[in-house]
């Protein structure tokens, strides 16, 4: 809702107003959640409650998956990105807010990575759900839109996985 008012009513928020809203609206959490569907009794509701209360690892994912996704939908979209309200805010080039955020997700890379090494509050299995939603996204976003252009790298990648056979 507070991205359709930013939008139709011509305003740009701040970076920080806008990833306080778009890090709930992009759902990266709530497929975090869908991920545990079919992990048994390993999932609890405790499991669930630590991924809604974000955990350092669940923000660390949901902040590159968010600014990844920005990225490379900056120009192309008709919403506002972290891009816009970036360069808005600090008087700056697409390069620039390109820059930072590559940095930011390089430091959520390190978060996750910390909470991954020291984090007792959740089993690794239902950790890994979450660390492998960013990968995901890594690998979709990292050189072009391979989601919505699926046809191109994307579709190399899921023959590769998926249907070519490893040799062992």
């Amino acid at each position: 809702m507070e991205e359709a008012k930013w939008l139709y009513g011509k305003h740009t928020p701040t970076v920080e107003e806008y990833m306080k809203v778009a890090l709930v609206s992009s759902g990266y959490t709530m497929l975090s959640v869908t991920s545990f569907v079919g992990m048994g009794d390993l999932v609890t509701k405790q499991m669930c409650d630590w991924v809604v209360s974000e955990s350092r690892i669940v923000r660390a994912s949901s902040i590159i998956c968010r600014l990844m996704d920005d990225m490379v939908g900056y120009g192309k979209e008709s919403k506002i990105t972290a891009v816009e309200c970036y360069m808005k805010q600090n008087d700056a080039s697409e390069a620039e807010a390109f820059a930072d955020f590559r940095e930011q997700v390089k430091k959520a890379w390190k978060d996750m990575n910390e909470e991954w090494l020291q984090t007792t509050t959740a089993p690794l299995r239902v950790m890994m759900n979450v660390v492998n939603l960013a990968r995901v996204i890594n690998l979709l976003y990292v050189d072009e839109d391979g989601y919505t252009n699926s046809k191109t790298e994307t579709k190399y990648f899921i023959n590769y996985v998926l249907v070519e056979p490893v040799i062992v």
